[in-house]
């Protein structure tokens, strides 16, 4: 066990999936830490603020800190012999993209209108807004592709207005997402996405970066999956692990820690 100064802190909250992710590759990769689940818990906030983050996962070592968005970053600030999952191509993860964003519209339109304002287990977050953050990911992504603007937190995470309120409001915003989605790609001129691109966890060639705008809402498709059949409603061609294969996905569906 590492003295308390130097013992790795992981700052998450449910629902996260780059806290889920994180933690499991740790615990998979045998290294101690300790989980403070931010949600709720406003000793953990004011630790999380202390550090100087406002957002999470974020891995931290006595006064020092990493965002946790990617694993390879997780691993640099830990200095691990780890090595990574092989990234999918970027024409590969559009592909992804496409299926994950087309099943989650699927799966939004069988949501019952009733239960839209409820949360989900330990999460005190509508469904609605789960919903609508899955293709916020995206948009959000395209923006910044667009305007060369950094890409915030705050950006991604950008309430729904009050014209995308519905499950058919938000499967249409999400749909026409997609589209945009398929026209940047059919426009982009570099294939390898290997130019540099300014995010709230660092600077990153486009390829990584695109890469979480596509495994991040696939993994909340998986959510949207898991909250139907716990309302007893079977998802409309439920997505399977071979159509995610390659994605840098958590084990599991949702963090019940």
């Amino acid at each position: 066990m590492l003295a308390t100064a130097d013992r790795v802190r992981v700052f998450w909250q449910p629902g996260c999936t780059s806290c889920l992710r994180t933690k499991e590759f740790l615990a998979r990769n045998g290294v101690e830490f300790e989980s403070i689940n931010v949600h709720g818990n406003e000793a953990g906030m004011e630790e999380l603020r202390k550090l100087g983050a406002r957002s999470v996962p974020i891995v931290a070592r006595g006064g020092k800190f990493v965002f946790a968005q990617t694993i390879g970053d997780v691993i640099k600030f830990l200095g691990l012999d780890v090595r990574q999952q092989e990234r999918l191509s970027p024409e590969a993860l559009m592909a992804k993209m496409d299926l994950a964003l087309t099943a989650a519209a699927r799966y939004v339109r069988q949501i019952p209108a009733a239960e839209l304002d409820k949360p989900f287990r330990n999460r005190n977050r509508p469904i609605r807004a789960l919903a609508y953050h899955v293709f916020r990911i995206v948009e959000g992504f395209l923006e910044s592709m667009h305007d060369g603007c950094l890409l915030t937190y705050e950006r991604i995470m950008t309430d729904a207005p009050p014209s995308v309120q519905t499950g058919e409001d938000i499967a249409r915003y999400g749909e026409d997402v997609l589209a945009r989605a398929r026209q940047w790609w059919a426009a982009c001129p570099d294939r390898s996405c290997q130019s540099p691109m300014e995010t709230y966890f660092g600077t990153h060639p486009v390829h990584v970066v695109l890469e979480r705008a596509v495994w991040h809402p696939a993994q909340h498709v998986r959510q949207l999956m898991l909250i139907l059949e716990t309302l007893g409603i079977q998802p409309d061609r439920p997505l399977s692990a071979a159509d995610l294969a390659g994605l840098p996905l958590p084990e599991k569906a949702w963090d019940e820690d």
